[in-house]
């Protein structure tokens, strides 16, 4: 099918003249230049058209300009061919990279230009070639989507590039190269990428086969419902094949592993959790890979050789040096509530507070607290009420009753503790949504499946080591230096010599360093909207020959 369009388009553009006069050009006047009698005219009119259409985008208008109109795909030299070639080429596989189909249509495309018949009409086309090729270089490089329109708490802009240099790039360097450096780089795309056309090819294939139905499974089970536990499991990657009808040792390993690979306790049980996710189609599960590269692309900017990298899913925070994780540690986020769910953004982490008070939030104050202190002004003892100036106030000698969540005037502060809601230590990188990771003397909720209980902030489990891990890069003792600030109980703050890169991110799609795919559950439904939008847009889920 390409070759075929590629010949149709190249014949199309070289019926028009080889455009190699550095004519300049004021729209409405005329050109001069010698040539054969009747050329002069179609010049004329192919280059007035390119200006007309042209001046509707500025960027596009500057290009055209700097080059005196002249065409950039029309023509048979071997420079436009090779971009002619290099775009159809990109088109056709535009949907390995989850993109529309219908707004890359290598076929509609050629339709287009076979009616194009007179100098001014394929002048206009070759205007709208460029807007096409800058269309697909943002879709593939940024993403197809605006991030926080679709989902508010995503409060990332994609990366967009500066579209003039991308068309001066696309100009004087090699077509096919220029095309293919612009999908993001990192190697989580190009696995993804992968995954995608495998999950593709086996749902030609069949799928995954029958869902098990059953509630829940054990070891020592059998029937049909294990049996088809285990036709699944093979079918998965999860278990060597096998022909037996229990549930045996062998049957829990492959439960076991699958577990692992979707973030659920690991038991070894078919429990009800377990077979929901074993039972999600694969259609389902390559939406999810779909939706990663379109998340992939919003984050196609360096993300720094050592980085902070919180997968908001899988209640992970990890520290990255060299894209290899050489730290990580569970993590508590926010509750999946309108006001506590935690937002995905990138800043920089500058320092960490060792015994740190706990200011508390206005908004918990006056949703939370204020009521309680209404009911009983000796209510959450263990916060301190201050006025604007810092001084404690006396409970006694306040009528909380008299104040709403609108003009109560006072602040509420919990002094350093082990008890603090911060625990011992927080890690700043200061941000208008007031996020940051901490510890917590709330241990008992690391041991959860799903760790979403917090007004926002990322909880740590092992907040030590992961400061000790930060420390190594400054000091020849880290450990010991943080102990020494944390003995004298005094709130101190730590400067990071380097400050470190930190991304919230959420993905219910990613490979592991192996490279296997992993998946997780859409907890704040994000992934589902995300989905829905690309929908809209018309990426569709397909099945591909092997």
């Amino acid at each position: 099918m390409i070759e075929k369009g590629v010949s149709t388009l190249s014949a199309l553009f070289m019926r028009l003249p080889v455009l190699r006069f550095a004519v300049p050009l004021v729209l409405g006047c005329t050109f001069w230049l010698s040539s054969a009698p009747g050329a002069e005219a179609q010049v004329t009119a192919f280059r007035q058209a390119v200006a007309e259409t042209a001046a509707r985008d500025e960027d596009i208008a500057a290009f055209y300009r700097a080059r005196s109109f002249e065409g950039l795909w029309a023509g048979d030299d071997a420079g436009a061919m090779a971009r002619r070639n290099a775009l159809l080429a990109a088109f056709d596989d535009a949907t390995l990279h989850g993109l529309p189909s219908s707004r890359y249509d290598v076929n509609a495309l050629v339709a287009q230009l076979r009616a194009a018949r007179t100098p001014a009409e394929r002048g206009v086309m070759d205007v709208t070639l460029t807007k096409l090729f800058l269309q697909y270089a943002q879709d593939v490089q940024s993403g197809i989507l605006d991030p926080s329109r679709v989902v508010s708490d995503i409060k990332r802009d994609a990366p967009v590039r500066d579209r003039l240099e991308i068309l001066q790039t696309f100009e004087r360097g090699n077509p096919t190269a220029v095309l293919r450096s612009l999908p993001p780089s990192s190697p989580e795309y190009t696995r993804l990428m992968r995954e995608k056309l495998n999950l593709e090819r086996m749902i030609q294939e069949g799928g995954w086969g029958p869902v098990v139905n059953a509630n829940s499974l054990e070891a020592g089970d059998s029937g049909a419902a294990v049996i088809q536990l285990r036709n699944r499991l093979i079918a998965m990657g999860f278990m060597k094949r096998s022909a037996t009808p229990t549930y045996d040792a062998d049957l829990v390993e492959a439960v076991r592993r699958f577990q692992t690979s979707h973030g659920l306790a690991i038991d070894g049980e078919a429990g009800q959790g377990t077979l929901r996710e074993i039972n999600v189609t694969m259609e389902q599960r390559l939406r999810s890979v779909i939706v990663a590269m379109e998340r992939e692309r919003w984050t196609n900017i360096p993300r720094g050789e050592r980085h902070i990298w919180v997968n908001l899913t899988d209640f992970t925070a990890a520290i990255v040096d060299n894209d290899r994780v050489t730290f990580s540690t569970r993590s508590v986020i926010g509750a999946n509530n309108s006001d506590r769910r935690s937002p995905e953004f990138s800043d920089m982490m500058e320092f960490m507070v060792i015994n740190p008070s706990w200011y508390v939030p206005r908004s918990i104050i006056t949703k939370e607290y204020l009521p309680q202190l209404q009911r009983n002004p000796g209510a959450v003892s263990h916060l301190e009420i201050t006025d604007r100036n810092g001084r404690r106030v006396n409970r006694g000698a306040v009528n909380f009753a008299s104040y709403n969540a609108r003009n109560f005037p006072f602040s509420m502060r919990q002094p350093p503790s082990r008890a603090n809601a911060l625990g011992l230590v927080k890690f700043m990188f200061p941000n208008r949504y007031n996020i940051y990771l901490h510890d917590t003397p709330a241990k008992s909720l690391f041991g959860r499946e799903v760790r979403a209980f917090s007004h926002g902030c990322i909880r740590l489990n092992d907040p030590f080591d992961f400061a000790y891990a930060l420390l190594a890069k400054q000091t020849a003792d880290p450990e010991g230096f943080f102990k020494s600030q944390l003995n004298t109980g005094r709130e101190s703050r730590v400067n990071l010599e380097q400050p470190v890169p930190v991304h919230l991110v959420y993905r219910t799609a990613f490979t592991n360093v192996t490279g296997s795919l992993q998946f997780r559950r859409d907890i704040y439904g994000r992934d589902a909207a995300i989905w829905d939008a690309l929908a809209r847009e018309g990426v569709a889920v397909r099945a591909v020959q092997g």
